[in-house]
């Protein structure tokens, strides 16, 4: 699932609040609860427990941030029957009018979840749409 959409703040902005995956709470449709699971900065190796509910099923994956840059956020998520990676790329907008935010999320399924791949990719593409439009509103708004 892939989306490219623009926001009102910076890239600077966007990224550390992305960076804090505690945060998916605000803009994820599908997650339920996510906390963190260390102490200190957000930095590269910093973790989060995320449930999620998605089309009635709840899951629960441990995530990991594997990549912080100034334009560049990616968490790894896994559990037994999945591995979720979200690349979230921000290119900041001419003369300061924003971000452009490149949301990737890449499920692939372990064992008996593969039979199910091709049904979770049209979940995830409605879902896909409502993190654009949940993501946008929440970064316009808080962020004003």
């Amino acid at each position: 699932m892939s989306r490219t959409f623009t926001v009102k703040p910076s890239p600077d902005v966007v990224v550390d609040y992305l960076a804090d995956f505690t945060h998916a709470e605000e803009w994820d449709p599908g997650t339920v609860s996510c906390t963190r699971l260390d102490d200190g900065p957000i930095r590269v190796g910093s973790r989060f427990h995320n449930e999620s509910k998605i089309a009635g099923v709840s899951t629960e994956l441990t995530y990991e941030l594997v990549t912080l840059d100034a334009d560049k956020v990616v968490l790894r998520g896994e559990n037994d029957s999945a591995t979720s990676t979200d690349t979230i790329s921000v290119v900041e907008l001419p003369r300061g009018a924003g971000s452009e935010i490149t949301y990737e999320a890449v499920i692939e399924a372990k064992g008996l979840g593969k039979l199910a791949e091709p049904l979770m990719k049209l979940v995830f593409e409605r879902i896909g749409s409502e993190t654009e439009e949940k993501m946008t509103e929440v970064l316009n708004s808080r962020f004003a």
